[in-house]
């Protein structure tokens, strides 16, 4: 592609400030259509965001000529119905997270693009990030050792419950605030220390609110032999956001939603950096998608790394959600 000209099915939050604007700003790329079930909000956005057409239909953006990419960014119940109507016409999808409901629906995403041999990207931003990649090139430098295990803990209190419904919808989200938050932490963890191997854990619903999984934990084993534990409690009695990565000459402390990152070494020893994300969070992997549809670059987040986090996912929840059948 000499330009990457984007249409937006879904053109909810997530694409007012981290997305939308980025797929303006990036080199090599345009945004020229949205569409939302909704007329008049697709048509609110498309004038305030300065996007020359606006549709309420997926199927009339999709067949339109000056679109050559599609960005997925509706609910994750809605992933694969529009990704498959994106390959089916020929173009490249750059779908929201989590990928999809389900590892299976994931699978079936992937099948219909290499059937259609159009490329499918996931918008797991934290692959593009500097904070990230500085983490990722620390531990290349070998600074804190060889890699022996990673403890992730993220904690909500109970009234942070009160998010957009869809979140806690298993119809439309795939389960509860696990899925949407923790499917951040699982895909940074695959980016820095490679594929989850074996999984196991429990989910349960302790506060007794709604009928999905308020607390997760688990322990797993990257494909490496790096070990791993995590908790995600979401009625607890405070903010807590924290992953570990532990060596054998130091260990690495960072946020996932944040810019704090510490490195410590075997004396005890911390040295902290704080290194803010960009105005539009999303426009460095969008940059990179970008330069891969160009044939200039590539892109560290695919439809085959996304699946993985949807995989380890499933194998969380999988009892739950059979007990609550």
């Amino acid at each position: 592609m000499d330009k990457v000209r984007w249409g937006i099915i879904g053109c909810g939050d997530v694409t007012e400030v981290k997305s939308g604007p980025a797929l303006q700003k990036a080199e090599g790329s345009e945004l020229v259509a949205v569409m939302r079930r909704n007329g008049a909000l697709a048509e609110d956005y498309a004038r305030r965001h300065g996007v020359p057409k606006w549709y309420d239909d997926a199927e009339a953006l999709v067949s339109d000529p000056d679109v050559n990419a599609v960005y997925v960014a509706t609910p994750p119940g809605f992933h694969h119905e529009y990704t498959l109507l994106a390959a089916k016409a020929g173009k490249p999808v750059y779908v929201e997270k989590p990928m999809a409901r389900n590892h299976r629906e994931c699978l079936e995403m992937i099948a219909a693009c290499e059937a259609a041999g159009v490329p499918l990207f996931v918008a797991y931003y934290r692959r593009g990030l500097e904070k990230f990649n500085e983490i990722k090139r620390l531990l290349d430098s070998g600074v804190i050792g060889d890699v022996r295990f990673v403890h992730s803990s993220y904690l909500q209190q109970q009234r942070s419950y009160e998010v957009e419904p869809w979140r806690v919808q298993p119809e439309l989200s795939g389960g509860g605030l696990f899925v949407d938050l923790a499917s951040h932490t699982l895909d940074v963890l695959d980016y820095l220390l490679g594929p989850i191997g074996e999984v196991k854990g429990f989910a349960r619903n302790q506060a007794g609110r709604g009928q999905v999984e308020d607390i997760v934990t688990t322990s797993y084993a990257f494909e490496s032999g790096v070990m791993g534990t995590g908790v995600w409690s979401f009625s607890a009695h405070k903010h807590e956001d924290r992953n570990t990565i532990v060596g054998d000459r130091g260990a690495i402390t960072f946020s996932t939603f944040s810019g704090d990152l510490q490195v410590e070494d075997a004396e005890g020893n911390v040295h902290s950096l704080n290194i803010p994300n960009p105005p539009h969070v999303q426009q460095p992997l969008i940059q990179t998608v970008v330069d891969e549809l160009r044939g200039v670059g590539l892109c560290p987040s695919t439809g085959v790394s996304g699946a993985r986090t949807n995989r380890v996912m499933d194998e969380l929840l999988r009892d739950f959600y059979r007990m609550q059948a």
